[in-house]
């Protein structure tokens, strides 16, 4: 229910309005329950309160997002700032990297988002491939 404080000539008024069928809602005056009925509309209203899930993101191919994997003993592991779908990998195995060089494009909300480094080092694994989805925080590339 939502609540609402009126002051209507000097007088307080807590209004809570509950849910919303065919033009039929549910409001409690200062604790005293009503029936109030909307002017009709051409279709139904139907107000739903509550929260609905939101379905979990999946790689192309339909496989489920991907895990996040160990990061070894010494090693820097550069993480997905946001959930997205993983555009491009721009290093290899073995590159040598500045804190700077964009080593990854992360599409979240419709946009491209470059992934830098953040450390100088060397690639010493890649955990995805263009195309998988990832959750905030998934290691997208381990340097050492």
């Amino acid at each position: 229910m939502k609540e609402y404080k009126y002051r209507i000539n000097g007088n307080l008024y807590t209004v809570k309005i509950g849910d919303i069928d065919n033009n039929l809602a549910k409001v409690e005056v200062n604790g005293v329950p009503y029936k109030v009925e909307l002017e009709k509309t051409d279709k139904p209203v139907t107000i739903v309160s509550s929260p609905r899930p939101s379905a979990a993101p999946r790689t192309q191919g339909g496989e489920k997002v991907i895990a996040k994997p160990k990061v070894q003993a010494g090693g820097y592991s550069v993480e997905a700032p946001l959930p997205g779908v993983v555009v491009s990998v721009n290093v290899k195995v073995g590159d040598t990297v500045k804190a700077a060089d964009t080593i990854a494009v992360l599409e979240a909300m419709k946009m491209e988002n470059a992934i830098h480094a953040g450390h100088d080092g060397k690639v010493a694994s890649i955990a995805v491939t263009p195309g998988d989805s990832v959750l905030q925080g998934a290691v997208l590339v381990t340097l050492e």
